[in-house]
């Protein structure tokens, strides 16, 4: 996919663009995809020192870290951008979309493949962490704030800190696509409610005896 084509993504998912020229000029998500391509062809010459000058030069200018060492696929779409990180060895497939504030990061117990390869259609939502290399599969859906430490399959939603699976999607629309960080399971009130209920049978347990 071409830089242009990218452009193109991002005015189609971003209902706030208003043109292809707002996008290619003044988005930072696209700014630093062009620096990453860039640095990363640098880096896979072995250019090394010169890659991660114009990394840090695309940091400093969007506010988004992308090592030059990096696997990036099309069509990625940066929202915001402000505070992301994404580490050397992290790999990320097609048609994916990032929030702010997003680690892609390593737990620094690991060496070699250190952080986390991301599958196809999948929506991070602002402030997830994923550290490690666990593998996250397509469509998934990764809510705000989650903290991701394991494997996660094909169509699954994951939320919590540590993250759980909290929802299954069978459906065919990809999360990538449909920008919708509101609809996730609430973990948090689910296992009140469990907590609630187990309360309420040890009550009528008690009143029984």
């Amino acid at each position: 996919m071409s830089l242009l084509s990218d452009a193109r993504n991002i005015l189609n998912k971003d209902p706030a663009a208003r043109s292809l020229v707002e996008v290619v000029l003044l988005y930072p998500g696209f700014r630093i995809l062009v620096n990453h391509r860039i640095a990363n062809w640098l880096y896979r010459h072995k250019r090394f020192f010169l890659a991660r000058y114009i990394s840090q030069r695309g940091r400093k200018k969007t506010g988004i870290e992308i090592h030059p060492g990096a696997t990036i696929g099309n069509g990625l779409f940066i929202d915001h951008g402000m505070g992301i990180v994404i580490g050397e060895t992290t790999e990320i497939g097609d048609n994916c979309t990032i929030y702010h504030q997003v680690t892609l990061g390593g737990t620094g117990k690991d060496t070699g493949k250190r952080h986390p390869t991301i599958g196809n259609n999948v929506l991070i939502g602002a402030g997830a962490s994923v550290l490690g290399p666990v593998q996250i599969g397509n469509n998934v859906r990764i809510a705000a704030g989650s903290v991701v430490l394991n494997h996660l399959p094909d169509n699954v939603t994951a939320a919590g800190v540590p993250s759980r699976i909290v929802s299954v999607n069978g459906d065919r629309v990809h999360p990538s696509d449909d920008l919708n960080q509101r609809d996730v399971p609430d973990i948090i009130a689910r296992k009140f409610a469990e907590i609630e209920s187990r309360v309420a049978r040890m009550e009528e347990e008690k009143k029984e005896i």
